[in-house]
Protein backbone atom coordinates (compact mmCIF):
# COMPACT_ATOMS: atom_id res chain seq x y z
CA UNK A 1 0.00 0.00 0.00
CA UNK A 2 1.55 3.61 -1.30
CA UNK A 3 1.33 7.04 -1.77
CA UNK A 4 -0.95 7.68 -4.96
CA UNK A 5 -3.03 4.12 -5.41
CA UNK A 6 -6.83 3.97 -5.61
CA UNK A 7 -8.79 1.79 -3.83
CA UNK A 8 -12.28 1.44 -3.40
CA UNK A 9 -14.01 1.43 0.14
CA UNK A 10 -17.01 1.52 2.44
CA UNK A 11 -16.82 4.29 5.06
CA UNK A 12 -18.26 2.56 8.15
CA UNK A 13 -17.57 5.79 11.25
CA UNK A 14 -16.52 9.43 11.08
CA UNK A 15 -13.62 10.97 12.88
CA UNK A 16 -13.31 13.25 15.23
CA UNK A 17 -12.53 15.88 12.88
CA UNK A 18 -15.74 14.90 10.67
CA UNK A 19 -13.68 12.44 8.40
CA UNK A 20 -14.86 9.07 7.32
CA UNK A 21 -13.43 6.35 8.18
CA UNK A 22 -13.15 2.83 5.72
CA UNK A 23 -10.82 0.01 5.63
CA UNK A 24 -7.99 -1.46 3.39
CA UNK A 25 -6.45 -4.78 4.21
CA UNK A 26 -7.29 -3.81 8.73
CA UNK A 27 -5.64 -0.50 7.85
CA UNK A 28 -7.76 2.22 9.00
CA UNK A 29 -8.37 4.49 6.20
CA UNK A 30 -9.62 9.00 6.64
CA UNK A 31 -11.61 10.56 4.16
CA UNK A 32 -12.64 13.45 4.14
CA UNK A 33 -15.83 14.69 2.74
CA UNK A 34 -17.34 11.34 3.36
CA UNK A 35 -20.14 9.88 5.10
CA UNK A 36 -21.19 6.60 6.42
CA UNK A 37 -22.43 4.53 4.30
CA UNK A 38 -20.74 5.68 1.09
CA UNK A 39 -19.05 3.58 -1.21
CA UNK A 40 -16.38 5.38 -2.73
CA UNK A 41 -13.60 5.02 -4.72
CA UNK A 42 -10.39 6.93 -2.73
CA UNK A 43 -6.76 7.95 -3.79
CA UNK A 44 -4.11 7.65 -0.62
CA UNK A 45 -2.61 10.46 0.10
CA UNK A 46 -0.50 9.94 2.91
CA UNK A 47 0.51 6.01 4.16
CA UNK A 48 1.57 5.95 7.95
CA UNK A 49 2.51 2.70 9.06
CA UNK A 50 -0.97 1.96 11.04
CA UNK A 51 -3.47 4.49 9.17
CA UNK A 52 -3.47 6.44 5.73
CA UNK A 53 -5.46 9.38 4.42
CA UNK A 54 -7.01 8.89 1.01
CA UNK A 55 -8.89 11.85 -1.05
CA UNK A 56 -12.25 11.56 -2.47
CA UNK A 57 -12.12 10.41 -5.91
CA UNK A 58 -15.64 9.41 -6.61
CA UNK A 59 -19.13 8.28 -4.87
CA UNK A 60 -19.62 4.88 -6.27
CA UNK A 61 -23.00 4.43 -4.24
CA UNK A 62 -24.12 7.80 -2.27
CA UNK A 63 -24.88 6.63 1.78
CA UNK A 64 -28.67 7.19 2.88
CA UNK A 65 -27.67 10.09 4.68
CA UNK A 66 -25.38 12.09 2.38
CA UNK A 67 -27.27 15.54 0.92
CA UNK A 68 -26.14 17.88 -1.60
CA UNK A 69 -24.58 20.98 0.02
CA UNK A 70 -26.19 24.26 -0.32
CA UNK A 71 -22.96 25.56 -0.18
CA UNK A 72 -20.92 25.41 -3.79
CA UNK A 73 -17.48 25.78 -1.99
CA UNK A 74 -18.44 23.68 1.18
CA UNK A 75 -15.68 20.77 0.30
CA UNK A 76 -13.00 23.82 -0.30
CA UNK A 77 -13.94 25.69 2.42
CA UNK A 78 -12.65 25.01 6.15
CA UNK A 79 -15.84 25.80 7.83
CA UNK A 80 -18.45 23.20 6.92
CA UNK A 81 -16.81 19.88 7.28
CA UNK A 82 -20.51 18.41 7.70
CA UNK A 83 -22.36 20.11 4.93
CA UNK A 84 -22.63 17.04 3.12
CA UNK A 85 -24.07 15.12 5.89
CA UNK A 86 -28.05 15.39 6.68
CA UNK A 87 -28.62 17.14 9.55
CA UNK A 88 -30.21 14.75 11.73
CA UNK A 89 -27.32 12.38 11.19
CA UNK A 90 -24.79 15.39 12.14
CA UNK A 91 -26.80 15.34 15.48
CA UNK A 92 -26.19 11.81 15.81
CA UNK A 93 -22.61 12.09 15.23
CA UNK A 94 -22.57 14.88 17.63
CA UNK A 95 -23.92 12.95 20.11
CA UNK A 96 -22.18 9.96 19.88
CA UNK A 97 -18.76 12.36 19.85
CA UNK A 98 -19.39 13.36 23.57
CA UNK A 99 -20.67 10.26 24.29
CA UNK A 100 -17.29 8.52 22.99
CA UNK A 101 -14.59 11.02 24.63
CA UNK A 102 -16.64 10.33 28.37
CA UNK A 103 -16.54 6.70 27.84
CA UNK A 104 -12.69 6.47 26.39
CA UNK A 105 -10.86 9.77 27.79
CA UNK A 106 -13.60 10.14 30.93
CA UNK A 107 -13.89 6.52 32.01
CA UNK A 108 -17.29 7.19 32.41
CA UNK A 109 -19.03 3.88 32.72
CA UNK A 110 -23.01 3.30 31.24
CA UNK A 111 -22.89 7.46 30.16
CA UNK A 112 -25.18 7.03 27.84
CA UNK A 113 -28.06 6.45 30.47
CA UNK A 114 -27.06 10.08 31.95
CA UNK A 115 -27.21 11.55 28.61
CA UNK A 116 -30.19 14.05 27.62
CA UNK A 117 -31.13 13.99 23.89
CA UNK A 118 -29.12 16.37 21.63
CA UNK A 119 -30.56 19.83 21.64
CA UNK A 120 -30.71 20.49 17.66
CA UNK A 121 -31.10 23.91 15.52
CA UNK A 122 -34.85 24.40 14.11
CA UNK A 123 -33.02 26.27 10.99
CA UNK A 124 -29.55 25.16 11.03
CA UNK A 125 -28.64 27.98 8.18
CA UNK A 126 -28.04 31.45 8.69
CA UNK A 127 -27.50 31.19 12.69
CA UNK A 128 -24.00 32.99 12.88
CA UNK A 129 -23.75 36.45 14.65
CA UNK A 130 -20.40 36.89 14.25
CA UNK A 131 -18.06 36.56 11.18
CA UNK A 132 -14.38 37.04 10.54
CA UNK A 133 -13.52 37.40 6.67
CA UNK A 134 -9.45 37.21 5.81
CA UNK A 135 -8.79 39.93 2.53
CA UNK A 136 -6.01 39.12 0.13
CA UNK A 137 -5.37 39.27 -3.70
CA UNK A 138 -4.93 36.35 -5.11
CA UNK A 139 -2.23 35.72 -8.67
CA UNK A 140 -3.85 37.79 -10.59
CA UNK A 141 -4.30 40.86 -8.17
CA UNK A 142 -7.80 40.46 -7.93
CA UNK A 143 -9.28 41.74 -4.31
CA UNK A 144 -10.11 38.28 -2.47
CA UNK A 145 -12.95 38.21 0.79
CA UNK A 146 -13.70 34.59 1.89
CA UNK A 147 -12.56 32.50 4.21
CA UNK A 148 -9.50 30.26 4.32
CA UNK A 149 -9.43 26.70 2.41
CA UNK A 150 -8.86 24.08 4.89
CA UNK A 151 -5.87 23.91 6.68
CA UNK A 152 -4.13 26.87 4.72
CA UNK A 153 -4.34 30.53 4.89
CA UNK A 154 -5.30 30.30 0.89
CA UNK A 155 -8.34 32.64 0.95
CA UNK A 156 -11.50 31.14 -0.84
CA UNK A 157 -13.21 34.43 -2.40
CA UNK A 158 -16.70 34.34 -1.39
CA UNK A 159 -20.33 35.93 -2.31
CA UNK A 160 -22.40 34.18 0.20
CA UNK A 161 -22.10 31.97 3.30
CA UNK A 162 -25.44 29.95 4.26
CA UNK A 163 -24.22 30.13 7.69
CA UNK A 164 -23.91 33.45 9.21
CA UNK A 165 -26.53 36.15 9.07
CA UNK A 166 -27.60 37.22 5.28
CA UNK A 167 -26.71 40.99 5.62
CA UNK A 168 -23.10 39.43 5.54
CA UNK A 169 -23.48 38.55 1.71
CA UNK A 170 -24.63 42.32 0.77
CA UNK A 171 -21.28 43.87 2.73
CA UNK A 172 -18.67 41.51 1.39
CA UNK A 173 -20.41 42.29 -2.00
CA UNK A 174 -20.25 46.23 -0.97
CA UNK A 175 -16.58 45.90 0.62
CA UNK A 176 -14.91 44.09 -1.89
CA UNK A 177 -15.47 47.24 -4.24
CA UNK A 178 -14.33 49.84 -1.59
CA UNK A 179 -11.09 47.73 -1.42
CA UNK A 180 -10.57 46.83 -4.77
CA UNK A 181 -10.79 50.97 -5.13
CA UNK A 182 -8.10 51.71 -2.48
CA UNK A 183 -5.84 48.86 -3.72
CA UNK A 184 -5.92 50.21 -7.40
CA UNK A 185 -5.48 53.91 -5.73
CA UNK A 186 -2.36 52.81 -3.37
CA UNK A 187 -1.19 49.58 -4.86
CA UNK A 188 -0.36 48.85 -1.14
CA UNK A 189 -4.04 48.77 0.30
CA UNK A 190 -4.59 44.94 0.96
CA UNK A 191 -2.45 43.05 3.58
CA UNK A 192 0.08 40.56 2.19
CA UNK A 193 0.43 38.07 4.75
CA UNK A 194 3.93 36.59 3.94
CA UNK A 195 5.57 40.19 2.99
CA UNK A 196 3.96 41.44 6.26
CA UNK A 197 3.04 44.91 4.11
CA UNK A 198 -0.30 46.35 3.69
CA UNK A 199 -3.24 47.78 5.44
CA UNK A 200 -6.36 45.66 5.21
CA UNK A 201 -6.26 42.54 6.90
CA UNK A 202 -9.47 40.82 8.11
CA UNK A 203 -13.48 42.56 8.34
CA UNK A 204 -15.21 41.44 11.29
CA UNK A 205 -19.00 41.97 11.55
CA UNK A 206 -21.12 41.55 14.48
CA UNK A 207 -24.72 41.45 14.13
CA UNK A 208 -27.26 41.65 16.78
CA UNK A 209 -30.68 38.98 16.10
CA UNK A 210 -32.59 40.59 18.20
CA UNK A 211 -31.98 44.16 17.83
CA UNK A 212 -30.70 44.30 14.67
CA UNK A 213 -27.69 46.15 15.11
CA UNK A 214 -24.77 46.22 13.00
CA UNK A 215 -20.81 46.65 14.04
CA UNK A 216 -18.45 46.58 11.25
CA UNK A 217 -14.71 46.00 12.32
CA UNK A 218 -11.61 46.67 10.23
CA UNK A 219 -8.59 45.31 11.45
CA UNK A 220 -5.60 46.65 10.29
CA UNK A 221 -1.92 46.79 10.25
CA UNK A 222 -1.44 50.73 10.90
CA UNK A 223 -2.58 53.29 12.70
CA UNK A 224 -5.32 54.20 10.94
CA UNK A 225 -7.07 53.79 7.50
CA UNK A 226 -7.80 57.71 6.24
CA UNK A 227 -3.20 58.41 7.57
CA UNK A 228 -2.20 55.58 5.85
CA UNK A 229 -4.11 56.22 2.17
CA UNK A 230 -3.45 60.16 3.24
CA UNK A 231 -6.84 60.80 2.71
CA UNK A 232 -9.72 60.70 4.81
CA UNK A 233 -12.26 60.05 1.56
CA UNK A 234 -11.15 56.48 2.45
CA UNK A 235 -13.24 55.64 5.70
CA UNK A 236 -16.00 58.35 4.38
CA UNK A 237 -16.44 56.01 1.66
CA UNK A 238 -16.24 53.31 3.99
CA UNK A 239 -19.26 54.21 5.70
CA UNK A 240 -20.98 55.14 2.46
CA UNK A 241 -20.81 51.27 1.17
CA UNK A 242 -21.99 49.98 4.38
CA UNK A 243 -24.97 51.90 4.66
CA UNK A 244 -25.65 50.88 1.14
CA UNK A 245 -25.42 47.30 1.63
CA UNK A 246 -27.80 47.91 4.81
CA UNK A 247 -30.27 49.83 2.69
CA UNK A 248 -30.35 46.70 -0.07
CA UNK A 249 -30.70 44.10 2.38
CA UNK A 250 -33.45 45.50 4.63
CA UNK A 251 -35.48 46.25 1.07
CA UNK A 252 -34.51 42.69 -0.32
CA UNK A 253 -38.04 40.85 -0.06
CA UNK A 254 -36.42 37.70 -0.31
CA UNK A 255 -35.12 37.63 3.38
CA UNK A 256 -38.19 39.91 4.74
CA UNK A 257 -40.50 36.73 5.23
CA UNK A 258 -37.67 34.79 7.12
CA UNK A 259 -37.70 34.17 10.51
CA UNK A 260 -34.25 36.07 11.49
CA UNK A 261 -35.34 38.48 9.51
CA UNK A 262 -35.17 42.21 11.81
CA UNK A 263 -34.03 45.65 10.26
CA UNK A 264 -30.44 46.08 10.14
CA UNK A 265 -29.52 49.58 11.74
CA UNK A 266 -25.73 50.47 11.12
CA UNK A 267 -24.57 50.75 14.72
CA UNK A 268 -20.65 50.95 15.15
CA UNK A 269 -17.79 51.32 12.69
CA UNK A 270 -14.35 50.58 13.94
CA UNK A 271 -10.80 49.43 13.46
CA UNK A 272 -8.76 47.51 15.63
CA UNK A 273 -4.77 47.99 14.82
CA UNK A 274 -2.68 44.49 14.44
CA UNK A 275 0.74 44.99 13.56
CA UNK A 276 1.72 42.19 14.10
CA UNK A 277 3.58 39.32 12.71
CA UNK A 278 0.82 36.66 13.69
CA UNK A 279 -2.00 34.31 12.96
CA UNK A 280 -4.00 36.26 15.95
CA UNK A 281 -6.64 37.88 14.38
CA UNK A 282 -7.23 40.94 16.33
CA UNK A 283 -5.07 43.30 17.92
CA UNK A 284 -5.04 45.13 21.58
CA UNK A 285 -6.11 48.17 20.56
CA UNK A 286 -9.83 49.45 19.02
CA UNK A 287 -11.16 52.95 17.81
CA UNK A 288 -14.02 53.60 16.79
CA UNK A 289 -14.81 55.68 13.89
CA UNK A 290 -18.37 56.28 13.97
CA UNK A 291 -21.21 55.45 16.00
CA UNK A 292 -21.07 53.35 19.36
CA UNK A 293 -18.21 51.15 20.70
CA UNK A 294 -20.79 48.40 20.86
CA UNK A 295 -23.87 47.10 19.61
CA UNK A 296 -26.19 45.23 21.82
CA UNK A 297 -28.34 41.98 21.91
CA UNK A 298 -30.38 40.01 24.00
CA UNK A 299 -29.99 36.29 25.60
CA UNK A 300 -33.62 35.91 26.59
CA UNK A 301 -34.83 38.91 28.71
CA UNK A 302 -30.69 40.04 29.47
CA UNK A 303 -29.06 42.79 27.66
CA UNK A 304 -25.65 42.96 26.47
CA UNK A 305 -23.11 45.48 25.38
CA UNK A 306 -20.80 44.06 23.06
CA UNK A 307 -17.74 45.20 21.60
CA UNK A 308 -15.13 43.85 18.73
CA UNK A 309 -13.08 42.02 21.65
CA UNK A 310 -15.67 40.70 23.54
CA UNK A 311 -16.15 36.68 23.74
CA UNK A 312 -20.17 36.33 22.72
CA UNK A 313 -21.37 33.27 21.75
CA UNK A 314 -21.89 33.24 17.54
CA UNK A 315 -25.25 31.61 17.85
CA UNK A 316 -27.80 33.51 19.88
CA UNK A 317 -30.92 30.90 19.63
CA UNK A 318 -28.87 27.78 20.81
CA UNK A 319 -26.83 29.83 23.15
CA UNK A 320 -30.46 30.51 24.80
CA UNK A 321 -30.65 26.85 24.90
CA UNK A 322 -27.28 25.82 26.69
CA UNK A 323 -27.51 28.53 29.14
CA UNK A 324 -31.02 27.40 30.08
CA UNK A 325 -29.47 24.23 30.61
CA UNK A 326 -26.68 25.44 32.52
CA UNK A 327 -28.98 27.51 34.75
CA UNK A 328 -31.59 24.23 35.13
CA UNK A 329 -28.09 21.70 36.04
CA UNK A 330 -27.69 24.80 39.18
CA UNK A 331 -30.38 23.80 40.58
CA UNK A 332 -30.86 27.25 42.31
CA UNK A 333 -33.42 27.97 44.75
CA UNK A 334 -32.20 31.80 45.72
CA UNK A 335 -30.18 31.04 48.51
CA UNK A 336 -27.17 30.22 46.55
CA UNK A 337 -23.61 31.44 46.31
CA UNK A 338 -22.25 30.64 42.94
CA UNK A 339 -19.01 31.09 41.56
CA UNK A 340 -18.61 31.39 37.71
CA UNK A 341 -15.12 31.02 36.30
CA UNK A 342 -14.06 32.56 32.40
CA UNK A 343 -16.58 34.57 32.78
CA UNK A 344 -16.52 36.63 29.98
CA UNK A 345 -18.64 39.82 29.62
CA UNK A 346 -21.17 37.97 31.94
CA UNK A 347 -23.43 36.17 30.41
CA UNK A 348 -24.14 33.39 32.08
CA UNK A 349 -23.00 35.00 35.47
CA UNK A 350 -26.15 37.16 34.73
CA UNK A 351 -28.42 34.48 33.81
CA UNK A 352 -27.10 32.62 37.16
CA UNK A 353 -27.81 35.78 39.10
CA UNK A 354 -31.35 35.64 38.28
CA UNK A 355 -31.60 32.83 40.40
CA UNK A 356 -29.24 32.75 43.34
CA UNK A 357 -28.24 34.96 46.18
CA UNK A 358 -24.86 35.76 44.64
CA UNK A 359 -22.73 35.28 41.68
CA UNK A 360 -19.15 35.93 41.35
CA UNK A 361 -17.10 35.74 38.07
CA UNK A 362 -13.57 35.53 37.15
CA UNK A 363 -11.91 36.43 33.79
CA UNK A 364 -8.62 37.41 32.81
CA UNK A 365 -9.72 39.63 30.16
CA UNK A 366 -9.82 43.22 31.45
CA UNK A 367 -11.94 44.81 29.08
CA UNK A 368 -14.50 41.87 29.68
CA UNK A 369 -14.93 42.82 33.16
CA UNK A 370 -15.80 46.20 32.29
CA UNK A 371 -18.17 44.97 30.03
CA UNK A 372 -19.36 42.34 32.55
CA UNK A 373 -19.87 45.27 35.43
CA UNK A 374 -21.36 47.56 32.75
CA UNK A 375 -23.76 44.57 31.55
CA UNK A 376 -24.94 43.92 35.36
CA UNK A 377 -25.53 47.88 35.57
CA UNK A 378 -27.81 47.52 32.22
CA UNK A 379 -30.07 44.90 33.35
CA UNK A 380 -30.24 46.34 37.33
CA UNK A 381 -28.57 43.32 38.74
CA UNK A 382 -26.80 44.16 42.06
CA UNK A 383 -26.08 40.68 43.75
CA UNK A 384 -22.87 40.08 40.78
CA UNK A 385 -19.14 40.69 41.62
CA UNK A 386 -16.18 40.65 38.86
CA UNK A 387 -12.25 39.66 39.14
CA UNK A 388 -10.01 40.29 36.34
CA UNK A 389 -6.97 37.64 36.01
CA UNK A 390 -6.26 33.77 35.86
CA UNK A 391 -9.36 31.58 37.41
CA UNK A 392 -6.73 29.28 38.54
CA UNK A 393 -4.81 31.80 40.49
CA UNK A 394 -7.63 34.67 41.36
CA UNK A 395 -10.01 31.78 42.28
CA UNK A 396 -7.01 29.55 44.97
CA UNK A 397 -5.73 33.67 46.12
CA UNK A 398 -9.90 34.85 47.48
CA UNK A 399 -10.29 31.09 48.40
CA UNK A 400 -7.27 31.52 51.18
CA UNK A 401 -8.02 35.31 52.09
CA UNK A 402 -4.97 36.69 50.44
CA UNK A 403 -6.76 39.16 47.83
CA UNK A 404 -6.95 42.56 48.45
CA UNK A 405 -8.51 45.42 46.82
CA UNK A 406 -6.03 46.40 44.29
CA UNK A 407 -6.23 42.64 42.81
CA UNK A 408 -10.06 42.58 42.80
CA UNK A 409 -11.73 44.67 39.78
CA UNK A 410 -14.95 45.27 41.47
CA UNK A 411 -16.52 47.41 44.46
CA UNK A 412 -16.97 46.46 47.82
CA UNK A 413 -15.12 43.06 47.61
CA UNK A 414 -12.35 42.31 50.04
CA UNK A 415 -11.01 40.33 53.00
CA UNK A 416 -14.04 40.63 54.29
CA UNK A 417 -15.86 38.58 51.69
CA UNK A 418 -14.19 35.72 51.43
CA UNK A 419 -16.07 33.76 53.55
CA UNK A 420 -19.19 34.22 51.11
CA UNK A 421 -17.58 32.81 48.47
CA UNK A 422 -15.41 30.44 50.55
CA UNK A 423 -17.66 27.55 50.10
CA UNK A 424 -20.05 28.43 47.49
CA UNK A 425 -23.39 26.08 46.81
CA UNK A 426 -22.40 26.25 43.27
CA UNK A 427 -19.45 26.48 40.88
CA UNK A 428 -20.00 27.33 36.86
CA UNK A 429 -17.18 27.01 34.38
CA UNK A 430 -16.84 27.17 30.38
CA UNK A 431 -13.04 27.14 30.23
CA UNK A 432 -11.32 27.85 26.89
CA UNK A 433 -11.16 24.38 24.60
CA UNK A 434 -8.27 23.60 26.09
CA UNK A 435 -10.42 22.83 29.53
CA UNK A 436 -9.67 23.94 33.18
CA UNK A 437 -5.89 24.34 34.94
CA UNK A 438 -4.74 21.72 36.89
CA UNK A 439 -4.36 24.07 39.97
CA UNK A 440 -8.25 25.49 39.54
CA UNK A 441 -9.32 21.38 40.04
CA UNK A 442 -7.57 21.59 43.29
CA UNK A 443 -9.10 24.71 43.76
CA UNK A 444 -12.60 23.88 42.66
CA UNK A 445 -12.06 19.97 44.74
CA UNK A 446 -10.78 22.44 48.75
CA UNK A 447 -13.87 25.21 47.55
CA UNK A 448 -16.58 21.75 48.11
CA UNK A 449 -19.35 22.95 45.73
CA UNK A 450 -22.29 21.00 46.79
CA UNK A 451 -23.00 20.91 42.60
CA UNK A 452 -20.22 21.78 39.85
CA UNK A 453 -21.51 22.79 36.33
CA UNK A 454 -18.99 22.19 33.41
CA UNK A 455 -20.12 24.05 30.12
CA UNK A 456 -17.38 23.19 27.50
CA UNK A 457 -16.71 23.62 23.66
CA UNK A 458 -14.76 20.47 23.55
CA UNK A 459 -15.75 17.13 24.85
CA UNK A 460 -12.03 15.83 25.15
CA UNK A 461 -10.72 18.21 27.23
CA UNK A 462 -14.30 17.99 29.26
CA UNK A 463 -13.96 14.21 29.68
CA UNK A 464 -10.10 14.58 30.89
CA UNK A 465 -11.48 17.22 33.72
CA UNK A 466 -14.17 14.65 34.21
CA UNK A 467 -12.40 12.07 35.44
CA UNK A 468 -10.06 14.25 37.65
CA UNK A 469 -13.14 15.51 39.10
CA UNK A 470 -14.21 12.22 39.74
CA UNK A 471 -11.37 11.01 41.70
CA UNK A 472 -11.47 14.36 43.66
CA UNK A 473 -15.27 12.90 45.08
CA UNK A 474 -17.25 14.19 42.33
CA UNK A 475 -19.81 12.16 40.70
CA UNK A 476 -21.48 13.00 37.27
CA UNK A 477 -24.82 13.21 37.11
CA UNK A 478 -26.19 14.55 33.81
CA UNK A 479 -24.94 15.00 30.93
CA UNK A 480 -26.48 17.77 27.89
CA UNK A 481 -25.30 18.06 24.33
CA UNK A 482 -25.91 21.24 22.05
CA UNK A 483 -25.46 21.83 18.78
CA UNK A 484 -24.26 25.64 18.62
CA UNK A 485 -22.22 24.90 15.25
CA UNK A 486 -24.43 23.34 12.44
CA UNK A 487 -22.55 21.94 9.75
CA UNK A 488 -18.75 21.70 11.81
CA UNK A 489 -18.02 19.07 13.72
CA UNK A 490 -17.85 21.53 16.55
CA UNK A 491 -20.15 20.99 19.59
CA UNK A 492 -21.17 22.75 23.20
CA UNK A 493 -21.95 20.29 26.06
CA UNK A 494 -23.02 20.97 29.47
CA UNK A 495 -22.73 18.24 32.52
CA UNK A 496 -23.17 18.58 36.40
CA UNK A 497 -21.57 17.04 38.66
CA UNK A 498 -22.07 16.42 42.03
CA UNK A 499 -19.97 16.48 45.15
CA UNK A 500 -20.23 12.86 46.88
CA UNK A 501 -20.00 13.97 50.24
CA UNK A 502 -21.93 17.54 50.87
Amino acid sequence: MKKNDIYEITIEDIGNDGEGIGHIEGMAIFVKDTVVGDEAKVKLVKVKKNYAYGRLEEIIKPSPFRVNPVCANARRCGGCALMHMSYDKQLDYKWNKVKNCLERIGGVKDVASIMEPICGMKEPYHYRNKMQFPVGLDKEGNVQIGFYAGRTHSIIDLNECHIGHPVNDFLVKHLRGWLKKWQDKTGCFIYDEEKHQGLVRHILIRVGFTTGELMVCVIINGNGIGKYVGDIKAEEELRECIDEAVKQYNMNQAYATKDYFVEIKFTSLSVNINREKTNRILGDKCTTLWGNDYISDYIGDIKFNISPMSFYQVNPAQTKVLYDKAVDYAELNGDEVVWDMYCGIGTISLCLAKKARKVYGVEIVPQAIEDAKENAKLNDIDNTEFFCGKAEEVVPEFYQGALNKNVLMCDGAGVDNVNSGKHPDVIVVDPPRKGCDSVLLDTIENMAPKRLVYVSCDPATLARDVKILVEKGFVLKKVGVVDQFGHSTHVECVTLLQRKNT
